[in-house]
């Protein structure tokens, strides 16, 4: 019977190798300009190739005949009003549009990027049609998130260089396969003591860290959340409070005794730097981080606050007190079977830069600042 236990084991982390291994390819595809496809059970295969990172040429040759719909997400769609009744019912369904004569490679460029909205008046008119892939072609919305590209494709094509399930996608994902990579001491300007550990999971280019300040004393740890910022932890943005609020929570465990901060790479709430800065350049348009990131194709927040407890987890931590002023951090951690005993708040004084950015926190996605 122990054998027999073992060899399931073993099968099934060979299949999440085998599985990741493919999404990993089918990213580095998708950023390449190169197609691929998703095969989801019950469906006929769906090719893509992603319009953000295609050419003419790649296009020509993924549909020769000159002919390709294309799957955009729900919420782009909608800032396009091309969804029908039915889509609009459920948000999460994609859209494809279907090929028309004046649907050409260009017009596909302004179709699925909000950036040039103001600029391109755009040709039509545009139909919708129904979504006979809805599995692969959620799958596909995902991915594109995952890859740091824009959530539209062209559909139906030829050649596809991988061919990945759905449930590859969420296993590649998934917080579990995350490990300790290695430790080591760190002093840092506000914390001397401190110690930084690094996770990474197979096949991700995301390398997750922790900050321990100070030594355990029996209490549960003070613990922030830090997704990671470039523009205000590194350049010193004013357009956001990030780069403040990390010095603070530094300063904050540290002054509480012990703690530990967790450095997410979850670039721009889960859509990554390129897509952050595309939502930066439609904020300048007078859209605020809400609109931006639905006018952009992605939800809200992406973010998975799973990859934190399972971090929390292999330092040996079952319970925190919580340094955020975002619900839905509680409760992601909750979720993921992590015990927040207390939110401690974590607000900051507004600059003339950031004030409407922290009035949307607020009044949009229930911060409690």
């Amino acid at each position: 019977m122990a054998q027999a236990i073992g060899s399931c084991a073993d099968h099934d982390r060979v299949r999440l190798l085998t599985d990741t291994r493919d999404v990993s390819r089918a990213i580095d595809a998708l950023r390449r300009g190169w197609p691929i496809a998703i095969h989801a059970p019950g469906e006929d295969a769906l090719t893509l190739l992603a319009v953000e990172t295609a050419d003419a040429r790649s296009l020509d040759a993924f549909s020769p005949a000159g002919a390709y719909p294309l799957l955009i997400s729900n919420g782009r769609a909608a800032t396009l009003k091309l969804t029908n009744q039915r889509a609009a019912a459920d948000p999460d369904t994609p859209v494809v549009i279907e090929p028309a004569p004046w649907l050409d490679f260009d017009t596909a460029i302004a179709l699925s990027d909000p950036q040039f909205d103001l600029a391109t008046p755009l040709k039509g008119p545009f139909r919708t049609e129904e979504v006979d892939r809805p599995l692969a072609s959620l799958a596909a919305i995902r991915l594109a998130r995952i890859a740091g590209l824009l959530p539209a494709f062209f559909i139906d094509g030829i050649d596809p260089e991988v061919t990945i399930v759905p449930d590859a996608i969420d296993r590649h994902q998934h917080a579990w396969s995350l490990r300790l990579a290695t430790r080591a001491r760190l002093p840092v300007d506000g914390a001397e003591d401190a110690e930084i550990v690094a996770f990474r999971a197979p096949d991700s280019s995301d390398e997750h860290v922790a900050l321990l300040i100070g030594q355990p004393n029996g209490a549960a740890p003070l613990v922030r959340l830090h997704s990671e910022c470039l523009t205000g932890d590194v350049l010193g943005s004013l357009k956001c409070d990030c780069g403040p609020q990390l010095r603070a929570a530094i300063a904050a465990i540290r002054a509480n005794g012990w703690g530990i901060l967790l450095y997410l790479r979850q670039e721009g709430r889960g859509i990554g730097l390129v897509n952050k800065l595309r939502a930066y350049a439609l904020q300048d348009q007078g859209f605020d981080t809400v609109d931006a990131n639905t006018r952009l194709g992605f939800a809200v927040d992406a973010r998975d606050f799973g990859v934190a407890a399972r971090m929390l987890e292999l330092l040996g931590q079952r319970e925190v007190r919580l340094l955020t002023n975002n619900p839905a951090k509680v409760a992601g951690l909750e979720a993921a079977g992590m015990r927040v005993i207390e939110r401690v708040a974590h607000a900051l004084p507004p600059n003339p830069h950031n004030e409407r950015y922290l009035a949307t926190k607020r009044d949009r996605t229930g911060h409690q600042l």
